[in-house]
């Protein structure tokens, strides 16, 4: 296990193996070490100060933000390297949000954060962490550019954005990662977790995850349409939960058992016709239901999740949203203590460069806290009422 200074430079020296020249192998291990190692902000500066006794950042800092080497391949081997020991069990997709002063940074512009609800000068990413009961780890990521920045011309350049690069939805850019894991990669599929509530277009993500064959635990707001009745009427979500509070809920639509102190219900939905039918797109599904979440307040509703996980225990989603809940915490925490928000480049290649070196990072540390490294277990997955608690 990953326990000293050599499993480091073991651990690097597999991770790197894919780069191409011997100096950036040995620039990457310096940096990770850096993000490891050096406290506080984890500049070019104070690592290659703290790290080599010597001047070389402007060495470390091409690395980072010039050199040539292949992001992609790289974070395929960390996926694996992980994958193989912390028996993950979905994948977590989440906004990242990178404040900035200024507006040269790549991709930096005036936007609105789902996450933190509010428009603020930033950088906004879209991250998959792998989840399990052994810890968390970010995958795959994914820089969404504000549309102001496709007629940019002169920040493009100076960022060195790639010409098909452009704005996007973020829905494009989680369909274009899970590609990436599922067909590149070849990874086997897990239960994608994904908060679309506050998203018009979230039948098309529910679509776009049915239509790939994968698992989900889709949150929704109450306007999601749901089915269409043989009468032709679509079903949304809100009008389903009236339905199942009053004494007439109709026979097709069954709720389940109370969940863990009492505070969710399950929902199964009886409907041959998948999510989007409202827009005359329906694919076939196996069985779904909703998860919901009740408020202090009679009949108040906090949070709906969507899901066709085949397992009808209320208790099985909850596991997952925990992980959902961990993987948010642990994403937080990284943008301090792994030097996520450290970053201090501007191009479109330092961006990828560094957050697949803070996946490398997280990971090496995360491996070192699992059995047989220290002795200690890894935490449970298990579901409490606590850990669920921010995601309504």
């Amino acid at each position: 296990m990953v326990t000293s200074s050599d499993d480091l430079s073991r651990f690097c020296a597999s991770l790197f193996a894919s780069m191409p020249r011997s100096d950036q192998r040995r620039w990457g291990e310096v940096y990770v070490r850096g993000l490891v190692e050096v406290p506080g902000r984890k500049s070019v500066r104070r690592i290659s100060e703290r790290l080599l006794g010597r001047r070389a950042d402007q060495s470390l800092q091409q690395f980072v933000n010039q050199s040539s080497w292949d992001w992609r391949p790289v974070r395929e081997r960390i996926a694996r390297t992980a994958g193989a020991e912390l028996a993950s069990r979905a994948w977590v997709v989440d906004e990242v949000v990178l404040p900035k002063s200024g507006h040269s940074s790549v991709g930096v512009d005036q936007q609105f954060s789902q996450t933190l609800g509010k428009v603020l000068n930033c950088q906004l990413g879209l991250v998959v962490t792998a989840a399990g009961p052994a810890g968390t780890l970010p995958v795959n990521w994914r820089l969404m550019l504000p549309r102001s920045w496709d007629t940019d011309h002169e920040r493009r350049a100076r960022s060195r954005v790639p010409a098909d690069e452009r704005h996007c939805s973020r829905w494009r850019h989680l369909f274009d990662a899970l590609d990436e894991m599922t067909v590149g990669w070849r990874a086997k599929p897990l239960p994608v977790i994904v908060d679309a509530s506050r998203s018009p277009s979230a039948d098309a993500v529910i679509r776009g995850l049915e239509g790939r064959g994968l698992k989900y635990v889709v949150r929704v707001g109450r306007s999601t349409p749901l089915a269409r009745q043989a009468s032709g009427a679509v079903v949304t979500v809100g009008e389903l939960l009236a339905r199942t509070r009053g004494s007439h809920a109709r026979a097709q639509y069954r709720p389940g058992v109370p969940g863990p102190g009492s505070r969710y219900t399950t929902v199964l939905i009886d409907s041959s016709v998948g999510a989007g039918a409202a827009r005359g797109a329906g694919v076939p599904h196996r069985t779904r239901k909703l998860v919901v979440g009740w408020g202090a307040e009679p009949g108040g509703v906090e949070s709906v999740w969507l899901t066709n996980v085949e397992s009808a225990r209320t208790s099985d989603v909850l596991e997952l949203l925990a992980l959902c809940s961990r993987a948010r915490h642990d994403l937080q925490r990284l943008g301090e203590l792994s030097g996520l928000r450290h970053f201090e480049g501007r191009s479109f290649r330092g961006w990828h460069h560094h957050v697949t070196l803070v996946s490398a990072a997280h990971a090496y540390e995360l491996l070192g806290r699992l059995p047989g490294a220290d002795g200690r277990p890894p935490a449970s997955g298990r579901a409490t009422a606590d850990q669920v608690e921010g995601l309504r």
